[in-house]
């Protein structure tokens, strides 16, 4: 990597502003959280905790694949499996809904999509593709601004715990709430993305050009 006195001058203003930012956080929440955080007793573990770890590792590894990997189509792997633990998550939480989409909007429709054109594009298994527009340097400093605050956030909050009840339906609840509370941003939502469609369709045409 060239190093110019720019790129200098770059790297250490962002660990500057890194280290201003966790400096800040430190004493205005991580500090008074980490002050009036009251450790809980963790009772023993059951099958529901180790199913959680073991879910929400999986999808923090696909998340990490999907960023990570240089081939394009192990990266379509990695957010399957993103993507599939997301869903399982959403099992545990008894939101059969949102499982149900997750399986058949993002994994059935967009991942199968992306997987149709990865394979139908000739030889793009064999492309590394590389982003090298801040390169590892700017990613550590990101990393190190970011996973401080999230591990407090994880550690300190003081968790609200409850007993899981019982697996109910929630199908019926949410179309009730979409068809009448919720009606009129549902309806906003549904002409956002009719007018990000269109956008995208205007942007991506061909301009017919005269001869």
């Amino acid at each position: 990597m060239n190093l110019t006195p720019g790129k200098i001058l770059g790297w250490l203003a962002g660990a500057a502003l890194v280290a201003a930012f966790l400096v800040g956080m430190a004493q205005l929440a991580i500090g008074p959280a980490a002050g009036a955080w009251s450790a809980t007793a963790a009772g023993p573990l059951g099958v529901r905790d180790v199913l959680f770890y073991v879910l929400a590792a999986l999808t923090v590894a696909g998340a990490g694949g999907v960023a990570f990997a240089r081939n394009i189509l192990h990266s379509a792997i990695g957010l399957l499996m993103a993507l599939l633990g997301a869903g399982a998550l959403y099992v545990l939480l008894s939101a059969d809904f949102l499982a149900v989409t997750q399986l058949l909007v993002y994994i059935g429709g967009v991942l199968v999509l992306v997987l149709f054109a990865v394979m139908l594009t000739s030889r793009i298994g064999e492309v590394n593709v590389s982003n090298a527009s801040v390169g590892v340097v700017g990613g550590l400093l990101l990393l190190a601004a970011v996973a401080p605050v999230l591990v407090a956030v994880a550690l300190l909050t003081p968790w609200r715990l409850i007993a899981p009840g019982p697996a109910v339906a929630t199908t019926a609840a949410l179309g009730d709430a979409f068809l009448t509370r919720w009606l009129l941003p549902f309806e906003v939502a549904s002409m956002v993305l009719l007018a990000t469609l269109v956008g995208a369709i205007v942007i991506a045409r061909k301009e017919i050009k005269a001869d």
